[in-house]
Order: structure tokens, then C-alpha cells, then sequence
């Protein structure tokens, strides 16, 4: 399996987790941390349900990842998330060091590419728009129920 492949193998299972947020009433935004081609850990926005704004899906994924290893540093992880983290996020990834970032869609007003430079650790390698689509599509779909949670504007 190539890097591509296997990276969209793994985004796939990236979405299902921003499904499981979206049910809860989340923004969908779902996470995996991969090692040695091994999820270890999973995450989805949980900041809602927790009543917590650092409840990211990269971030409970990296929590439960460092907990997995009994290690702040990650550099041997990639993490999958279905959206391009915040600068919160980048931030944590930073100072994990994680060894890849793959993500889905693009924030263009809360990604952490608004800020020059960029605030992930060196030698961080970056995939980008792996499975954008799905992941925007998420994203819209739940806005749209949000906005207008009754279609044929019936609320009896």
C-alpha cells in the first residue's frame, strides 16, 4: 500500500469518528493518531458535550496517544484529522512532534496556516485535502441541520 492509499485508508476511518461528533451534536471533526501503521488512538470534538474549548479531536487524540506511550513526544505518529487543525492545535502538535499531519478539508479562517510561519514543529511533514471532499461535505451537512434543523420548516 502507497503513502496515498494508505493515507486515505485512514482518513476513511478519520470521518467516522467526525460522525460520531456530529450525532453528538458536535462540530464533526474527527481524529486518529497512527504508529507503525496502527491506530492507537482516536478523538472527536467533544467541546460541547464536555463544556471544555481545548475538547479538540487532535487533542484528545494526542492525549490518549501520549498516554498510550507514557510520553509527551510522538515523533514516531502520524495524526489524521478530517479538518486542518487550529493554532491551538498546532500548537500541542508542536510540542509533541509528531512525525506527520495528514488532514482533510482546509480552515481558511481558523487553520493554523493563517500564521506565517508555520507553527508546527520542523520536522513535521504536512499531507494536505487527503479525502477534502467527504470531510467538507461533513462539515456543510451539519451546518445546514443546524441553521435549519426542520427542512419543510414544519416544527409540530
Amino acid at each position: 500500500m502507497n503513502y496515498i492509499e494508505k493515507d486515505i485508508y485512514f482518513m476513511q476511518f478519520a470521518l467516522k469518528e467526525a460522525q460520531k461528533a456530529a450525532m453528538l451534536g458536535e462540530i464533526p471533526v474527527g481524529a486518529l493518531m497512527v504508529a507503525d501503521s496502527k491506530i492507537i488512538a482516536r478523538g472527536y470534538n467533544q467541546t460541547e458535550m464536555l463544556q471544555d474549548p481545548t475538547a479538540h479531536a487532535e487533542i484528545i487524540a494526542l492525549t490518549a496517544a501520549s498516554n498510550y506511550f507514557n510520553s509527551k513526544y510522538l515523533t514516531n505518529c502520524t495524526l489524521y484529522v478530517t479538518l486542518e487543525p487550529c493554532i491551538m492545535c498546532s500548537g500541542a502538535l508542536y510540542w509533541a512532534q509528531i512525525k506527520r499531519l495528514v488532514f482533510g478539508a482546509t480552515d481558511p479562517t481558523r487553520g493554523y496556516r493563517r500564521i506565517i510561519p508555520f507553527p508546527l514543529h520542523p520536522k513535521t511533514a504536512v499531507t494536505d485535502t487527503i479525502l477534502a471532499q467527504e470531510s467538507h461535505e461533513q462539515l456543510i451537512e451539519f451546518f445546514k441541520k443546524l441553521r435549519n434543523p426542520h427542512p419543510t420548516g414544519y416544527c409540530g
